[in-house]
């Protein structure tokens, strides 16, 4: 059996975990974002869309996730009594939230795409394309003009 100093101890690694779970997924969205910014070759800018477009579909598999769960909570409302609506709620504004996200990833893709046909076929420079994309206000760069 485990002693309150055991408890107490799994309790704060278990907190610990949790609390870097976020903090992992900024720093690959930062680095994504430094990819992004980064990115002069064909390659680099298709590596970035493929990384979009994953990303795209592990957020659509969420909204599936959400829109079972929704669905779940309109035909068994009585099995969640009063909260059933906080539920709904809460599931429904998860899958708008998730498709803006997967919508908005899949944006990117394409532009990365575009930007790494065009960058080879055109003949097109990097900032030329990166002003491009910026002034469509899909690419997070930032102008430090």
């Amino acid at each position: 059996m485990m002693n309150a100093k055991q408890i107490v101890t799994t309790l704060s690694l278990l907190s610990l975990f949790s609390l870097l779970s976020p903090a992992a997924s900024a720093v690959e969205d930062i680095d994504i974002v430094a990819a992004a910014q980064n990115a002069t070759t064909r390659s680099d800018h298709e590596a970035v869309a493929a990384y979009y477009e994953e990303s795209a579909r592990e957020i659509q598999a969420k909204v599936e996730e959400q829109k079972q769960l929704l669905e779940e909570y309109e035909s068994k409302s009585y099995l969640y009594g009063r909260q059933t609506q906080d539920l709904q709620s809460h599931a429904y504004a998860l899958v708008r939230k998730y498709e803006k996200e997967a919508k908005t990833n899949i944006k990117e893709a394409a532009l990365h795409r575009q930007m790494a046909a065009s960058a080879e076929e055109n003949g097109y420079s990097v900032p030329q394309l990166e002003k491009f994309s910026i002034a469509r206000g899909l690419h997070p760069a930032t102008v430090s003009e």
